[in-house]
C-alpha cells in the first residue's frame, strides 16, 4: 500500500498559481500511475490529472493548459502546478496511486484545501 500525504494548499485570488505536492511511499509511485483528484462542495470526486510510468500526462478538459502534473522519481514526490486559478477551480485536492495493471486507484491521500476567491 503505498502512503500519499498532500501539502500546498490554501486561500488565493482568481488568477493566481498554487503548487500542490504529494509525498509518496511504497514501490507503486515509480512503477504505477499517480493522479490528482478534486472534490468540491456538494459535487462529486473528480479526475483533474494523471501521469504514467513513463512520464505521459492526461489532463481534464477543465484544467488542461493551466494545470501541470509532475513527479519527481528520486524524491518519490507529485507535483500539480496550477495557474490562473477559478473560483470553480475551489475543491479538496486528493493525490491517489495506481499500480501498474491495476484498475483503479487504490491509495489515497487525506486531501489539501484550494480555495480560490473572486
Amino acid at each position: 500500500q503505498v502512503q500519499l500525504v498532500e501539502s500546498g494548499g490554501g486561500l488565493v485570488q482568481a488568477g493566481d498559481s498554487l503548487r500542490l505536492s504529494c509525498a509518496a511511499s511504497g514501490p507503486t509511485f515509480s512503477s504505477g500511475t499517480m493522479g490528482w483528484f478534486r472534490q468540491a462542495p456538494g459535487k462529486e470526486r473528480e479526475f483533474v490529472a494523471a501521469i504514467w510510468s513513463g512520464g505521459t500526462t492526461y489532463y481534464a478538459d477543465s484544467v488542461k493548459g493551466r494545470f501541470t502534473i509532475s513527479k519527481d522519481n528520486t524524491k518519490n514526490m507529485l507535483y500539480l502546478q496550477m495557474n490562473s486559478l477559478k473560483p470553480e477551480d475551489t475543491a479538496v485536492y486528493y493525490c491517489a496511486a495506481r499500480r501498474h495493471g491495476a484498475v483503479d486507484y487504490g491509495s489515497w491521500g487525506q486531501g489539501t484545501q484550494v480555495t480560490v476567491s473572486s
